[in-house]
């Protein structure tokens, strides 16, 4: 195809057990270790996402103690910036307060601003200060009372993404290059609603939007294929990556581990992955939840 992502590793991330490992030890030398495997697997950002899972339980407090070690001790063995993922703005005080932009090749990213926040203001100051990039996840929404909902359609990830870049551009000076949309990934086993549809036009339309012009389009590879089996995983992710680059992502968060060079649109993957879609997109008079339904089949 010609085009690949730029990688975000995700390997520390404790849904992988060689990161639950080193978090139960508070082993720095297993975190640096999945550091530089990312690195030399040629990743350009690494994340750090320190929260709990199903089986393993983390505290706030916790994470907040281990990160000024941790932070200066992955900057010892990669100069790879950092993508700090976090809801809790405390941890992303910390974070980036430990984190020498002289040691990284970029600028660090804060993960992630969304409209459910409570703490907006004070995540865009952080922006402001440290001189981030900043995911702004767009799976959420304003509706017109201005509650907070899902989103069901591309105009609304489109109008959230627009709220955010212009009040990071007033509040925080930030360009438009500096701000890295995720519209959301689910797994296709469970897309009944079309969501996997929703993110692809979502992407399409955000390059069409000209308020928009020059963002990064980013989100997490893995969930996509989360309950398939084994055998089918690797490739559907990179048919899905194939359809995701044409629709305009750029980045993309995943193991560098795997191949995320793309499929050739000619593939059997691709073709298969693009009609199962195509399945679920409403025909005239059906509800979502119907052509949802037929594209599980």
């Amino acid at each position: 195809m010609g085009k690949t992502p730029t990688i975000i590793g995700e390997l520390m991330n404790h849904s992988y057990a060689r990161a639950r490992r080193a978090w139960e030890k508070r082993n720095i030398a297993g975190y640096q270790k999945l550091a530089k495997l990312q690195t030399d697997l040629g990743a350009s950002y690494l994340t750090l996402n320190l929260d709990g899972t199903q089986t393993l339980n983390v505290e706030i407090d916790e994470m907040l103690s281990f990160l000024p070690e941790l932070v200066p001790a992955l900057q010892d063995v990669t100069s790879l910036p950092i993508s700090f993922d976090n809801p809790n703005i405390a941890f992303h005080k910390e974070a980036l307060k430990h984190f020498d932009t002289s040691k990284s090749t970029g600028k660090p990213i804060l993960n992630s601003l969304a409209v459910s926040r409570d703490d907006l203001t004070e995540m865009i100051e952080l922006v402001a200060q440290y001189e981030t990039l900043v995911i702004v996840m767009v799976s959420e929404c304003y509706d017109e009372s201005g509650k907070m909902t899902a989103t069901t359609t591309p105009e609304q990830a489109r109008d959230t993404a627009c709220h955010f870049a212009q009040r990071l551009k007033i509040e925080a000076g930030v360009e438009n290059d500096r701000i890295i949309i995720d519209p959301g990934l689910s797994p296709i086993t469970s897309d009944f609603k079309g969501h996997i549809n929703l993110g692809l036009d979502t992407m399409k339309l955000i390059r069409a939007t000209p308020e928009l012009e020059g963002v990064h389009i980013s989100l997490g590879l893995s969930n996509l294929a989360f309950g398939t089996p084994k055998e089918v995983r690797h490739d559907l992710e990179r048919a899905y990556l194939t359809l995701a680059l044409e629709a305009g992502i750029d980045w993309v968060l995943a193991n560098p581990e795997k191949n995320t060079v793309p499929l050739d649109p000619s593939h059997p993957m691709v073709i298969k992955l693009q009609h199962v879609l195509n399945e679920g997109r409403p025909k005239p008079g059906e509800t979502i939840d119907t052509a949802g339904y037929r594209q599980l089949e």
